[in-house]
């Protein structure tokens, strides 16, 4: 089962432009990396730059418009991700509960949605979206 973990600090939701991480930070968080990929259950994992470099398309009345960040009106926003592949969601949680994360950060754990779990009419209008997906499953 493959398993997003979702690294929400809090605070990032305000950060300026460009705000890093402190090195001794990144070192703890390398080890519990290795640690994903020494147990052979990593699939990807990436950080993400602070909301303010961002920008939000939204939908209104079905036409886009563009928001630059920072976006005052979030509370939690995204820091980074790992895509992990678990026998089950316990097991995902066991990894979690590893991270070196801080006290000002949480993670969220969401399955991710295989082709199998949706209706036969569900899976038929989305044909071809493993291949989008560019081998990236196994």
């Amino acid at each position: 089962m493959r398993f997003m973990m979702l690294m929400i600090p809090k605070g990032y939701e305000s950060a300026a432009p460009g705000a890093m991480p402190e090195a001794e930070a990144v070192a703890a968080m390398m080890k519990y990396n290795e640690a994903l990929k020494d147990a052979g259950v990593l699939i990807t994992l990436e950080g993400l730059h602070p909301p303010s470099m961002g920008a939000r398309v939204s939908f209104p009345g079905g036409k886009p418009v563009v928001t630059d960040g920072p976006f005052a009106e979030s509370k939690e926003v995204l820091g980074g991700y790992w895509m992990i592949d678990v026998a089950s969601r316990d097991a995902a949680i066991e990894w979690a509960k590893r991270c070196p994360a801080g006290p000002n950060e949480t993670i969220e754990i969401r399955q991710v949605q295989e082709m199998s779990d949706f209706p036969a009419d569900v899976q038929e209008a989305a044909a071809g979206f493993e291949e989008m997906q560019g081998g990236s499953r196994s």
